[in-house]
């Protein structure tokens, strides 16, 4: 029969197993690591003309089949994790970008720029289209990434007097992430004035002007 004796905060025992699932967390955590970075370095020197296996992955990362389907059910599961990984990094670089600028004119301006950016950068770009043909299957992508990004654009668009800030930041977010999806699959690059009049449809979208 199983004790019915509680655990005191102090008791040796829970002490050592807390320590002991907090050092497994962060081995976990750095297998994870290691496969996303792994299967991304695989899909960016594949492109578009071959799919890296699981079994190409656990290798580049020194891991094994045991460890991948520890955190992973399937290689779709995995890419869908790169897709997100991806998108909460493009979050984090749009914010950055947008702080820079004190007018919310200056914000959408710079949030624009920074998602076209994306497929400005022949690096970047040739990466991303690699996940996202790797990704054919999962049936996410770029626009499971639009409502995210566009979040950025809730305060800027209601400081511009929108009257729908979360209707008008999804409107323009599908509208920029489809731009930005069709220069990746066209494999064409933005324009300077193709971006600046991107800036200028979105801002009209308010009733504002580019800055």
């Amino acid at each position: 029969m199983p004790s019915t004796v509680p655990i005191e905060p102090n008791d040796v025992a829970a002490r050592i197993a807390l320590q002991t699932l907090s050092r497994r967390g962060a081995g976990y955590a750095d297998e994870v690591r290691r496969l996303l970075d792994a299967a991304l370095d695989l899909m960016r020197a594949c492109g578009t003309t071959s799919r890296p296996r699981v079994a190409d992955i656990v290798a580049a990362a020194g891991l094994s089949n045991d460890a991948f389907y520890r955190h992973f059910p399937s290689k779709d599961a995995l890419v869908a994790a790169i897709l997100e990984d991806g998108t909460e990094r493009l979050l984090s670089y749009l914010a950055h970008q947008m702080a820079k600028e004190a007018t919310p004119e200056g914000q959408v301006q710079r949030w624009v720029e920074g998602v076209l950016a994306q497929a400005a950068d022949e690096d970047i770009a040739a990466t991303t289209l690699a996940v996202l043909w790797n990704a054919g299957t999962v049936g996410q992508g770029l626009p499971s990434a639009s409502r995210p990004l566009g979040a950025l654009l809730l305060d800027p668009f209601a400081a511009l007097g929108s009257a729908d800030p979360d209707g008008d930041a999804t409107f323009v977010a599908h509208a920029v992430v489809g731009v930005m999806s069709d220069h990746l699959w066209g494999r064409s690059r933005p324009t300077r004035a193709a971006t600046a009049h991107l800036v200028e449809l979105c801002l009209a979208v308010v009733g504002a002007r580019r800055p």
